[in-house]
């Protein structure tokens, strides 16, 4: 039995292997030695199973011998070791240990359906607006002192019968918001089926439909795969996603070749009354591709942000059924859909990669896995440790992950399975970052 203990302990990483080799019996050589083993501790299940693990613990160090003071004594320094090291520590790598990571309640005030997106205002340290797919936009107080109040309503613009991929899908403040007044949003309309990218003006704290003014609409055939994230990015100019707008296995490769806006990025110029494009947009001049393109062969990227320290861009692009895959975007990039699927050949066992930029990182769905939901290169202060590591989620699963964005191969780990609906991620000043789900919930990525 007790075989069988110090056996699972050292099998799960709960107590380093060599705590469990049989120490001198002095109570200081043995506190001595386990605080040298801090440096090497691993994950440990103690939350998960606390009676299991202090039964075994227990168990585990009475055949080092001594009083039964000295055993206790032994057993507080063991504890002391495992919880200093899997709380505060990160392991050898720079990673810290497994069950380290959690969500922190955030805007308990925020309780909508359907939420996907989140926005500080800019010039109001203690308010932001959440985003509703129905249309709905929720101004909210980040510290709860003040109830939500409606910021917008474009509810009456969407279509009147929505798939489940429809909706209002994203929002952007401008730059220069605190003097121009400008909100930037993306939709979906309806008769005909078209994606919609306007302007309004947020005039006595709250935006009016009367000032809308229409700046790009898509057509759309089907109401899948739409994109829709709407961001400034550090050059001031407006990046909006698409998706190939297609049913399953992409049959019009509407993302192959780019003739089209669909299964793309988009960069503009809205510094005016209507859009321009960008003096160095990639393909500005370029004949016979939209010039409005930054990067395509995209099926459906729902989220991307652009790294506050060195400015690249980034975007997860929600895969048919083999993968999910993150992109590190590069102007006039071509990621591949419908001729690749992530890593991989899609239409035929052979195909012609030339020219394609393959995805970062990739992972094949597993579990409860079914769409990747792009996030951000962490680079607040409160996990450290993190620091350069793009943190993702996978909408179904909730599973919240994070890759070493220096090198990813190999670096990938699960954070926290939150099971939750994550729908997308957002960026607090300080760097922090919050979780927006379809279960009525914001959260903040916080340590446990």
């Amino acid at each position: 039995m007790i075989g069988s203990r110090a056996s699972y302990f050292q099998n799960t990483a709960v107590i380093p292997g060599r705590l469990l080799q049989p120490y001198a019996s002095s109570t200081r050589e043995y506190a001595r030695r386990a605080l040298a083993e801090r440096r090497s501790c691993a994950a440990w299940p103690m939350r998960r199973n606390p009676l299991r693990w202090l039964v075994g613990v227990l168990e585990t160090i009475r055949p080092f011998g001594g009083s039964a003071a000295s055993n206790l004594i032994k057993l507080a320094v063991v504890t002391f070791v495992i919880i200093g090291c899997s709380c505060t520590g990160p392991a050898a790598d720079g990673r810290s240990g497994e069950g380290e990571y959690g969500l922190a309640p955030f805007v308990r005030s925020a309780a909508f359906d359907r939420m996907l997106g989140f926005s500080m205002i800019p010039g109001e340290e203690d308010s932001a607006v959440v985003v509703t797919q129905n249309g709905k936009i929720w101004r909210v107080s980040i510290t709860d002192r003040v109830a939500p109040s409606l910021f917008g309503d474009v509810s009456s613009l969407l279509t009147r019968h929505p798939e489940n991929e429809e909706g209002l899908l994203g929002l952007a403040f401008s730059p220069e918001f605190e003097s121009d007044r400008r909100v930037y949003v993306y939709y979906s309309a309806g008769d005909p089926r078209r994606g919609v990218l306007s302007r309004f003006l947020a005039q006595n704290g709250s935006i009016s439909l009367d000032s809308q003014r229409i700046l790009l609409e898509v057509p759309q055939t089907y109401g899948n795969h739409n994109g829709g994230e709407v961001v400034f990015g550090p050059d001031g100019f407006l990046y909006l996603s698409l998706g190939d707008g297609e049913p399953r296995n992409g049959p019009g490769d509407h993302a192959q070749p780019p003739d089209t806006l669909l299964g793309s990025i988009l960069r503009l110029d809205v510094s005016r009354e209507s859009y321009a494009i960008p003096a160095d947009n990639p393909f500005a001049r370029t004949s016979g591709i939209r010039t409005e393109i930054y990067a395509y062969g995209l099926r459906n990227p729902w989220r991307f942000s652009f790294d506050r320290q060195t400015g690249e861009l980034w975007t997860g692009d929600v895969g048919q059924d083999a993968w999910e895959e993150v992109d590190h975007i590069i102007p006039g990039g071509n990621f591949g859909w419908s001729v690749m699927e992530g890593p991989a050949c899609y239409k035929s066992v052979d195909c012609d990669t030339s020219g394609l930029i393959m995805p970062v990182h990739a992972y094949p769905p597993e579990g409860s896995d079914c769409a990747v939901i792009g996030g951000y290169i962490y680079r607040g202060e409160a996990l450290s440790e993190l620091d350069g590591w793009y943190v993702y989620a996978d909408f179904c699963s909730g599973r919240i992950s994070a890759f070493n964005a220096n090198s990813p191969q190999g670096t990938d780990r699960m954070l926290v399975d939150s099971h939750r609906k994550v729908s997308s991620f957002s960026e607090l000043p300080d760097g922090e970052l919050v979780v927006v789900t379809f279960d009525n919930a914001l959260y903040v990525l916080s340590r446990n």
